[in-house]
Parts: structure tokens; sequence; C-alpha cells
């Protein structure tokens, strides 16, 4: 039976911790309001590897990183692509080193990550950008489509992070960038694997997160991002009445910003977050009405993307 000096005890806790939540509130309001050129940290000499830097917002970032004088390596099964963003980048003034990687296969990324180590340096940055997507319904989706999706959005992240979180850990610092989707929060039809391996990618960044926390590790920063439709090619033909679709430009420059800020969430554009948060309150019944209201539910019926073939 609890006693009064238990129950004394779990009062105080309590109004600490209401006192503590008025700080953090209150801290992230300053730091909104805060311009951002006050808040991005320095990168020079930083090592920063993208994976998926053979195109669209990974090659941006990588532009990007470099005008800001990280010095960048790029990862992607693409070798022609990948070497024209080391290009781009070299021509713009930029330090960028590219490896083709096949990020379906654990022992490759585990061989490249050993390669850059030996001939860059230890990453400091770590951008899990690669992504793939079927657009195909869940029955229509083949054993071998599935199996992929998730091997690029989801494993890759788990490979990829192992093959370089004990460097920062013995370090304490680092940073760790998951690019997943608004389709990690909330469904959609015509993208069950997507959906399921941005969850799982979201899940990922969300444990990992909290387990170095516990083992003391603050140094180690990690950010996720959540956009909705981009236009690139990845997502051609699919739209929305009611949602933007998103400029690769502006994303890319929001990554790189978001991870210059050390932001932990990155939800673009920023109101979706109603949205999810709805997606918690709401009865499931309403939910589906909102997606049809919304033509959620009729995004990809007109998609002509980047589809992976059997």
């Amino acid at each position: 039976m609890v006693d009064g000096k238990e129950i004394a005890i779990l009062i105080a806790r309590v109004v600490a911790s209401l006192v503590y939540m008025v700080y953090c509130l209150l801290e992230t309001l300053v730091k909104t309001l805060l311009p951002r050129k006050y808040r991005r940290k320095d990168i020079r000499g930083n090592v920063v590897l993208v994976t998926g830097g053979a195109s669209g917002i990974g090659r941006l970032m990588c532009i990007k990183l470099a005008a800001r004088g990280a010095i960048v390596v790029t990862w992607d099964v693409d070798e022609k692509g990948n070497i024209e963003t080391a290009r781009q980048v070299v021509a713009a003034g930029g330090q960028c080193r590219a490896y083709c990687v096949d990020l379906c296969d654990r022992r490759a990324i585990y061989t490249a990550a050993t390669k850059v180590k030996q001939e860059v340096g230890k990453v400091d940055v770590l951008i899990n950008n690669a992504g793939i997507v079927t657009g195909k319904k869940f029955l229509d989706s083949s054993d071998e489509n599935i199996i992929r999706t998730f091997e690029v959005n989801t494993l890759s992240h788990f490979w990829t992070t192992k093959a370089f979180l004990a460097d920062m850990m013995a370090r304490n610092e680092g940073h760790i960038v998951t690019i997943a989707s608004a389709a990690g929060k909330t469904p959609c039809n015509s993208l069950v694997d997507y959906c399921s391996s941005k969850y799982a990618a979201v899940g990922f960044n969300e444990a990992l997160q909290l387990e170095l926390k516990v083992e003391g590790k603050t140094g180690i920063q990690m950010t996720l991002v959540c956009p909705v439709l981009m236009g690139t090619t990845m997502f051609q033909g699919a739209h929305s009445r009611y949602f933007p679709v998103l400029q690769p430009d502006w994303v890319a420059g929001e990554v790189v910003d978001g991870m210059l800020m050390n932001s932990s969430v990155l939800i673009l554009p920023c109101y979706m977050r109603l949205l999810f948060v709805l997606k918690e309150l709401l009865p499931d019944k309403f939910q589906f009405h909102l997606s049809n209201v919304f033509a959620i539910t009729s995004l990809m019926d007109n998609f002509t993307g980047k589809k992976i073939e059997s």
C-alpha cells in the first residue's frame, strides 16, 4: 500500500515536471523566434555522408552542404548520377567524393564505410536520404518489390548508422538525419509498402534517439524529416488538390538548415503537424472521411514516377 510519504514525493515530482515542461516550451518558443543565422552550427571541415546523392534532394543537399564548407561524401547505386553530383559540387568550389553503393547490400555498405574512413575520414554527419517507391496497390506489389522497399527505406538506415555510430559515440559528437516522409506519420492507399517502411524509419529514429539519451550520448544530435509530396521524379504524377507539391530545392535547404540548427523533428510544411495530431485524436471513421475530403485517397491515382519493376 502506498503511504503518505510516497504520495507526497509523487506530487512533488509531478509539480517539478510541470515546471520543467513550461521551461521546455519557453525554450522552444525562444529558439523558434531567434533568427536562423544565430542558431546554425559550423560544419566547415566536417565529413557529411549523404545516401541517395545521385539525384533529387540528395544532390541538392550535397551542393548546399559543400557550400557551407563540409567535405561531402555521396553514396548511390546510380554511379553515373553520383559522379555527376560530385562534378557539380567540385565545379562550385566544394569537396565531394562519390562511392557507388548498393544500399540493399549490407556487406557493401560496411565495405564502403571502411573505405570512407580510410580515404576521407570519420563521418561527422550521416544523412539517410535514399528512398524508393513502387506506387502499386498492396496485392499488385511483388514480394521482391516489398523487400527492396524495406531494404532501401528502412534497413539501410540500420546498416549505415551501425557503420558510423560507434565513432560518434566514442567522441560523443555527431549528427544523424533520417529523411522519412509524411507517409511515415499518416497512411495513404497504393503506398502500403512505402508507408510501412517510412513508419519504421520514424520508429528507428525515435527509438535510437531515446537510447542515446539514456546512455548519456547527448552530444549526438538526431533530426527526423517528414515532408509531404516533393516535385521530383520519384513521385511524378502524384497530386493533391489541397496539399502543396514541395519544391526540391526548398526542401533540401530546409533539411540542411534543420540539421545545422539541431532540430529534432522537421515537418514540411510545418502546418502538417496539425494533421498528425488530429490523426491521434479523431475517430477512425472521421479520419477516413477527412482523407476523402482532402483527396488523400486519390493521391496516387495518376502516379507515373520511378516505379520499381519486378
